[in-house]
């Protein structure tokens, strides 16, 4: 069962990615980016996406590049600067775009994988955030309900994962990716190393392989962020 999860690439486990299809993608910024996932994408000749993500990209990289091709129709996510294709798209009314405080966007990809029916915050009560929305007092409290957030698929990249699709991610870039992998019909993950089913410890996995529905290893990374910066110490005598 586990080895029918196992894909050669981003090609062969994304092969079903339709027009109009709903996209979750974990990351945050350019780091833990699907970076398989999101080139495989621009490859397709799809269109008309919706994209869940907390900011689409960054400056012409990452989720940018399908922003860029114009197959975005919709971004949901919580920030959007730092990325002018995105700023200029929704301001030329070419593509919509729903804001939601990252906080409550975290909450509604986890209610939508935990099979809720939503949520009342305080978060936004007051604010452009909650025209349109149910409001009740609780506790003498103004709060505004929130839907769960699901999607046709989810793109997410981990650090090590087994055929099973046991996961383990790497510190922060671990963010999103696992409640999305739970809100989506099919997960599909892009791991940095592949390895043999019972090498990741029980205590190891962050995100057990029931939720992933397909998994294939990564390669040619970019990275654009992560490098290492380094100074030479300054002469006492100077």
């Amino acid at each position: 069962m586990s080895q029918k999860k196992v894909h050669p690439d981003a090609a062969s486990a994304l092969h079903d990615v339709f027009t109009g299809a709903t996209i979750m993608s974990g990351g945050f910024g350019l780091c833990g980016n699907a970076e398989n996932c999101i080139a495989e994408l621009a490859r397709k000749d799809i269109r008309d996406l919706t994209i869940i993500s907390n900011n689409c990209g960054n400056a012409g990289q990452g989720l940018a590049i399908l922003l860029k091709q114009r197959k975005v129709a919709r971004v949901v996510g919580s920030y959007i600067g730092g990325n002018p294709d995105l700023q200029q798209q929704y301001l030329a009314g070419e593509l919509e775009v729903e804001l939601t405080p990252q906080g409550t966007l975290a909450e509604r990809i986890r209610a939508g994988g935990a099979g809720l029916g939503g949520f009342f915050t305080p978060t936004g009560v007051g604010t452009v955030v909650a025209e349109g929305k149910e409001e009740r007092i609780i506790d003498g409290r103004r709060y505004i309900f929130e839907t769960p957030l699901k999607a046709d698929f989810a793109i997410i990249r981990a650090e090590v994962g087994d055929p099973f699709g046991n996961l383990r991610f790497y510190g922060t870039a671990r963010n999103f990716s696992p409640h999305m992998a739970m809100a989506a019909k099919v997960a599909v993950v892009e791991v940095d190393a592949l390895v043999p089913l019972g090498e990741l410890g029980p205590d190891d996995i962050h995100l057990p392989g029931v939720f992933v529905q397909r998994i294939f290893q990564g390669r040619d990374y970019i990275d654009p962020i992560e490098y290492r910066t380094t100074r030479t110490r300054p002469d006492p005598a100077i």
